[in-house]
């Protein structure tokens, strides 16, 4: 983590946007964080229903310090959404976590309390932490982790020889070929990879005619780098550091943070040192989960 910063001149105007999925899945942990906020704040509270009314009431938010009441997806729906606007810099989030604890592993990764109240006060008396994001080049971030997994299988009897007459018929075609022209020396399949080109910071780290298992991008929180670990089709893995990562290949999938991406042929991603702030607990209120690493 970076060197905190002060928190403000605590008389902060607070912006209270709190997630749809948040009210119906836990009421009880929405109202006592309204509460906590509105007691050590002047808190405006928005409740909409969609992702559109989520935008706008941040969009007019002003010099209101936005509060977000969700999970990881409103999480990273406020911090797309400012990246966008090109305010993320200048601003400072906070986060109260609610909803499914499967979404909300990225906020406990990044250090934000669990329970509403802890969360809550940390909002109110925290300390500003500067975090890194990763950019991709159609302007996506990513929070802490991306990953390119292994394919999934082809489905049952897709590879299953044909029989009868389109049996013979394969066989007589793959004859003309053969005397029309050699075949080719094709690369051994391996199911459950990808043929990609990787390169971190311009160094290549695997390229097409090596088969590649998954890809992972971790961002290491602050200090403008993130760990690459590439598993190739033998188990073993090539780890580097870099500021820039560009897959290019057939098309692909890939999963950033909680959310899929692609298919595409080529993408680079970018760290973005110190690209947004989010209010964590201060060293003597933590409780070893700020700075946990992905």
């Amino acid at each position: 983590m970076s060197a905190a910063e002060p928190p403000g001149d605590g008389d902060d105007q607070l912006l209270v946007v709190i997630d749809p999925v948040a009210r119906r899945s836990d009421g009880e942990s929405v109202r006592i964080a309204k509460d906590v906020l509105s007691a050590g704040s002047h808190a405006k509270i928005c409740l909409p229903d969609t992702p559109e009314e989520f935008a706008r009431a941040l969009s007019r938010r002003g010099s209101r310090r936005p509060v977000v009441v969700g999970d990881d997806h409103a999480l990273l729906r406020a911090v797309a959404q400012l990246h966008r606007e090109r305010e993320l810099a200048a601003g400072v989030l906070s986060l109260i976590p609610v909803g499914a604890a499967h979404a909300l592993e990225v906020a406990h990764a990044l250090g934000v309390p669990r329970g509403a109240v802890a969360a809550a006060r940390t909002a109110l008396d925290g300390t500003v932490r500067r975090l890194d994001l990763l950019v991709d080049d159609s302007d996506g971030v990513v929070l802490g982790r991306l990953r390119i997994p292994a394919p999934p299988p082809p489905p049952p009897g897709s590879g299953t020889p044909h029989a009868g007459v389109t049996a013979v018929w394969d066989t007589c075609r793959s004859l003309v070929t053969s005397l029309v022209r050699p075949a080719p020396v094709a690369a051994a399949t391996h199911p459950g990879t990808h043929r990609l080109r990787i390169e971190a910071d311009g160094v290549l780290l695997s390229d097409l005619d090596t088969p590649v298992r998954g890809l992972s991008v971790t961002s290491q929180g602050d200090g403008g780098l993130a760990d690459v670990v590439v598993r190739t089709g033998s188990g073993e893995d090539v780890t580097a550091e870099a500021k820039a990562v560009t897959v290019s290949g057939a098309d692909f999938r890939y999963r950033a943070d909680i959310q899929t991406g692609g298919p595409v042929r080529t993408r680079t991603w970018t760290v973005r040192a110190g690209a947004w702030g989010l209010m964590l607990p201060g060293p003597a209120s933590a409780d070893g989960a700020a700075g946990a690493r992905w």
